[in-house]
């Protein structure tokens, strides 16, 4: 008589169990945008959009073939990466920010008024910098990030950017420029910094 009871007990726990598991499953693999997804997106959407502009900049006012070069090749390799990450932010329904961030209108500003080799090292200088940073930002995303659509292309976005600093620490050395400890480690010191925490 005790069997029937046993064995409705032993199905209510397997029920349970797989339930449990199911919705385990479901929340590791989940695809909805934490905050700093969302802000990682709308950040990286401005500063593709200040590359592109200060690319266009580049390729105006540059006196070196390989500063223009490599102007072009933000404004191609950005706008890319922008009408990616749009549709990245379309999808998951986050909200496409338009302009650019106050610091690159300032910089932006600031290159306008140089010329010659001036422009060119300020140029080199910034894209140093600017490529330091997002490397570290993308490097977090991509190996910290909740949504795995948004991780996905801040991986991809992670390698264009390292082959981006690659080349302008390469044209910071021709023009003799500094390329500083940090940028030599390609955003290491930042990138173990964000691990760490």
């Amino acid at each position: 008589m005790n069997s029937p009871r046993v064995l409705s007990a032993v199905c209510s726990l397997a029920t349970a169990a797989l339930l449990c598991g199911a919705s385990a499953a479901i929340a590791q693999n989940t695809t909805s945008p934490s905050v700093s997804d969302k802000k990682f997106v709308q950040e990286a959407l401005q500063g593709g959009a200040a590359e592109v502009e200060l690319g266009q900049l580049a390729v105006q006012k540059a006196s070196s073939e390989d500063v223009k070069q490599f102007g072009q090749k933000m404004v191609d390799d950005h706008t890319k990466m922008g009408d990616q990450m749009k549709d990245v932010a379309k999808k998951e329904g986050i909200s496409i920010p338009n302009g650019v961030p106050a610091k690159d209108k300032e910089l932006a500003t600031k290159l306008k008024s140089l010329s010659g080799e001036s422009f060119d090292n300020a140029y080199i200088k910034a894209m140093l910098k600017d490529h330091q940073h997002d490397l570290s930002e993308f490097k977090k995303e991509a190996n910290s990030g909740n949504d795995t659509s948004i991780k996905d292309a801040a991986s991809q976005g992670q390698q264009i950017i390292s082959e981006h600093l690659k080349m302008v620490q390469d044209i910071a050395k021709t023009h003799n420029i500094s390329t500083g400890a940090q940028s030599m480690n390609a955003g290491t010191p930042k990138g173990h910094r964000e691990s760490e925490r």
